[in-house]
């Protein structure tokens, strides 16, 4: 695992920031445990379709330029840059947590969402193995489970996710925002290629696993084009759903992507941020449910009708848009012009673990 240069924009819940003299110092890999003393998060968000999620990891080292995860780091007092992608927070108790949370009386089995945040396949789980922990414990108490990821390393748990499959009680969605392998390459550096993408959703179809693939993020001016060729790459390798989400940038989410995108394309920079800012109301973030996830305008407009044309063309059912999966509430509209600020945190013990 390489080093990189520490890059973290300023922290707007931090009342010091560091600017280095000279070539950033590297960023190694660390890892600290999360002694939290519960795993389910429940979502009240009315333009996310799913109420409970779990998720092992805080951080991610895949390092996507867009991910809207990265401001939550900072509620850690860490950056969201680099920080985000080499400082990966685990929570090593999480299949235990998940079983105590299963057991009580109250639970009524809904679907669990893994990958709410942060990639829960990403490739620390390779070594924790806290996400096949949770896994197993929805199969023994069959509970209804649903996971978003974009890692091959989904495969290895097949024998456990065909124990849920029997039950009608897993489904898949793979994210599949490029087909252009070096574009995948810069703007979301840890990731498998799109090929190998593509390979993990043939391979989990042919265990018997419904997949749906979410084109996420659409970037305005960039990505918008290759909505064609997606789709029907996704639907040869026997997706049966196809969503697509608008590139959201809030908070910190901004300067990272601008960053990364003028250092890999310099001479369509521009041209790319005014799309977004276009689909965003003269802004490069929207965080007004109803419209957060979708974008507005012709341009969006545009890109919706070709999405939707062509999953047609391909057989692909159309996810439902993340603003029609439930009414909007006052309430929570309004609360959507303060999205970006911190919850009240809970004290919470992170020691670095040695390992």
């Amino acid at each position: 695992m390489r080093p990189i240069p520490t890059r973290n924009p300023r922290s707007p819940w931090e009342s010091t920031h560091v600017e280095y003299l000279g070539e950033p110092p590297p960023t190694p890999l660390d890892v600290f445990e999360d002694e939290t003393k519960s795993i389910l998060s429940e979502n009240d968000s009315p333009d996310v379709g799913f109420r409970w999620s779990v998720n092992p990891y805080r951080g991610c080292y895949h390092g996507c330029a867009y991910c809207y995860a990265r401001p939550s780091h900072e509620y850690l007092g860490f950056g969201s840059g680099t920080d985000f992608e080499r400082k990966i927070v685990i929570k090593r108790r999480a299949p235990e947590l998940l079983r105590a949370a299963l057991a009580r009386r109250s639970w009524k089995k809904e679907t669990i969402v893994f990958s709410g945040n942060t990639d829960c396949y990403q490739p620390l789980e390779a070594t924790y193995r806290l996400t096949r922990g949770c896994l197993e414990a929805c199969a023994d108490f069959g509970n209804p489970c649903h996971v978003i990821t974009k890692a091959p390393l989904i495969e290895r748990d097949l024998d456990v996710l065909s124990r849920l499959v029997e039950k009608g009680l897993f489904g898949a969605t793979i994210s599949v925002p490029f087909l252009d392998e070096r574009m995948a390459r810069v703007l979301e550096p840890g990731v498998a290629t799109p090929s190998r993408r593509l390979l993990t959703i043939e391979r989990l179809v042919q265990a018997g696993i419904r997949v749906s693939v979410n084109v996420a993020p659409v970037i305005p001016g960039l990505t918008d084009r290759d909505i064609p060729k997606i789709l029907a790459a996704v639907a040869r390798a026997g997706a049966s759903s196809a969503g697509m989400t608008m590139l959201r940038l809030p908070g910190s989410v901004a300067e990272v992507f601008e960053q990364r995108l003028r250092a890999a394309f310099p001479l369509a920079a521009d041209k790319v941020l005014a799309r977004v800012r276009e689909v965003r109301g003269g802004r490069l973030n929207d965080p007004a449910f109803g419209s957060r996830m979708r974008g507005e305008g012709e341009y969006a407009d545009a890109i919706h009708r070709l999405f939707d044309s062509t999953a047609r063309r391909f057989g692909l059912a159309r996810e439902p848009r993340d603003q029609e999966r439930a009414p909007l509430d006052p309430r929570l509209e309004a609360r959507a012009e303060t999205e970006t600020k911190p919850p009240v945190p809970q004290k919470r013990q992170l020691s670095l673990f040695r390992g």
